[in-house]
């Protein structure tokens, strides 16, 4: 089976965490975390502030890394590299996504997740 290597942004305000829906592909409208695929060569937290810039049109700090997430869709394996995030500068900007959310942690589980993020939802709330 193959494996697609992901970054995912935890981005926090307070005490909100801010999600995205998708906007096209297989999982339209399934919530996430934002992020993308890992280029060639590319190290997890070069990835992750490439893919906010290109999505979100905002550059964020990195902080600790949460979890790597390892999950099997029907099709393909996911490793995906969870870190705390927080805006630096920039106006949220959606490129990709078709909607997106301040979840306060009561509220995270009000939305549709994609499965491979919903492992990751447990340790944010601890």
């Amino acid at each position: 089976m193959k494996t697609i290597r992901v970054v995912a942004a935890v981005i926090r305000d307070k005490d909100k965490i801010f999600a995205t829906a998708k906007g096209y592909g297989e999982f339209k409208g399934q919530w996430e975390f934002p992020g993308g695929k890992i280029e060639e060569g590319e190290a997890s937290k070069d990835a992750l502030i490439r893919e906010i810039k290109e999505e979100l049109d905002i550059h964020i700090s990195i902080g600790e890394l949460i979890d790597t997430i390892e999950y099997d869709y029907p099709t393909f394996h996911l490793s995906m590299d969870c870190f705390w995030c927080e805006i630096i500068s920039g106006d949220l900007i959606l490129k990709e996504a078709k909607e997106a959310k301040w979840l306060s942690k009561e509220d995270l589980f009000s939305v549709n997740w994609l499965p491979a993020d919903l492992p990751l939802i447990s340790k944010i709330i601890n």
